[in-house]
């Protein structure tokens, strides 16, 4: 018996032993990975830290400071230009009398004038493209003026066919476009056909795609899917008017 005892004996020693040896592990397992947490913890703050002190750095530049100033100058004065312009009418197509021709045309660096006759279908078909030209490019100002009610500058700057759009670079003429013939003569034009006519001038100042641009596009696409099925582009008259191949003359007889 104290045989058996003593193997049991050394058995339950073994067993303790082992048991403690286990847990031994175990806490300096947990230890090891308390200290790598406490490690990456560290590392992460001072990640921080040195993040916090390069932009301190960045805030105390001179050199930045300098191109955040002129920047912010420089948006206050385009902001302040803008408004001006809208003041003056850019953005839109402004109706004018023969009274106001003068200063409208001289008061802009660039300005498009659209002299119509409120019966010339051709005319209002213009008058639309003019109007998606004139809110995308601001810098440009777009008039219009109605021929029969302006007979002095008709005769002083040559109208002789409806539309005419006449092109002012500082209150000076320099290009006009008249009538379709350069528009593929055709009443479906895109509004790019003419865009792209009237950059050839000068008189539309380069600018940057907006939002607003895509809008535009889809407008113009709905149009000429609209002229495809046998309808108007601008729903003037559902029943295509037909044109003859020369545009439409202006008379004021009746003014004189």
């Amino acid at each position: 018996m104290a045989s058996g005892q003593r193997i049991m004996d050394v058995d339950k020693y073994k067993s303790t032993m082992n048991s403690l040896n286990y847990g031994n592990v175990m806490a300096k397992a947990a230890e090891d990975y308390q200290k790598e947490m406490m490690g990456k913890e560290a590392a992460a703050n001072q990640r921080k830290k040195d993040a916090h002190v390069c932009m301190d750095d960045l805030g105390n530049d001179p050199d930045l400071e300098q191109i955040h100033r002129d920047r912010m100058l420089q948006m206050k004065r385009e902001q302040e230009k803008r408004q001006e312009m809208g003041r003056k009418g850019h953005g839109s197509i402004t109706e004018v009398s023969e009274q106001d021709f003068l200063p409208e045309v001289t008061g802009s660096e660039l300005v498009a004038c659209h002299f119509y006759h409120n019966e010339f279908e051709r005319c209002r078909i213009l008058d639309k493209h003019l109007a998606v030209l004139a809110a995308k490019y601001f810098e440009t100002k777009f008039v219009k003026i109605h021929a029969p009610d302006a007979p002095f500058f008709v005769h002083k700057l040559q109208v002789q066919m409806l539309p005419c759009l006449v092109l002012f670079r500082n209150g000076i003429c320099f290009d006009r476009v008249v009538g379709f013939e350069e528009l593929h003569g055709k009443d479906d034009f895109k509004t790019t056909t003419l865009e792209e006519r009237l950059k050839a001038t000068g008189i539309l100042r380069k600018k940057l795609k907006t939002e607003d641009d895509s809008d535009d596009e889809d407008k113009e696409d709905a149009m000429q899917s609209n002229v495809r099925k046998g309808g108007n582009a601008f729903g003037l008259d559902s029943r295509p008017r037909q044109l003859d191949s020369e545009d439409e003359t202006s008379d004021f007889s009746d003014n004189e």
